[in-house]
């Protein structure tokens, strides 16, 4: 499946990382070139701007936005203009719940889904996967479920904590 991820710091990136390993293609933006090459190196597809990264990406598109909270707002200002019915952003940081409700009724006026997925690993994600509080459409949700799947560490990735059962 193919994901664009806007937002290439340490996690971001990582992540991107992880999708290329499960075979996911993997279309990047960042405000920092040199992020952008080094993940272009690693197999990923680079992109100089957000129109740029949108006309990358196949219909429906998935754009995962990993920006810290306060510049979601900017970001979407900049990414809106260029997606269309059916696309999905996804907000993997760690916005506001208010704040997504709003962007949510933004984005459905257009036509693009929104998904909500508070995000959490770190930079250990890479190798034992990421733990995603994932909350959108229905439709949305189950078309992004191998993304998902590849991100998380899947059942029994995670050693057992002692003296617990079940």
């Amino acid at each position: 499946m193919q994901l664009g991820m806007i937002g290439l710091g340490r996690m971001g990136a990582n992540m991107v990382q992880r999708l290329m390993r499960a075979g996911h293609d993997c279309v990047v933006y960042d405000t920092n070139p040199g992020t952008v090459a080094e993940l272009e190196r690693q197999g990923a597809t680079g992109s100089r701007d957000l129109a740029d990264f949108c006309a990358k990406l196949e219909r429906p598109r998935a754009a995962w936005i990993m920006v810290p909270a306060a510049v979601v707002d900017k970001v979407l200002d900049q990414l809106e203009p260029h997606l269309g019915s059916g696309d999905i952003v996804i907000d993997g940081g760690n916005s506001y719940y208010k704040e997504d409700l709003k962007h949510s009724k933004r984005l459905k006026a257009s036509g693009v889904h929104f998904v909500d997925c508070g995000t959490s690993g770190g930079v250990l994600g890479l190798e034992r996967g990421y733990c995603l509080m994932i909350g959108g459409d229905t439709d949305a949700v189950e078309r992004l479920d191998p993304i998902f799947a590849a991100l998380a560490p899947g059942a029994g990735a995670v050693e057992r904590t002692m003296g617990r059962s079940g």
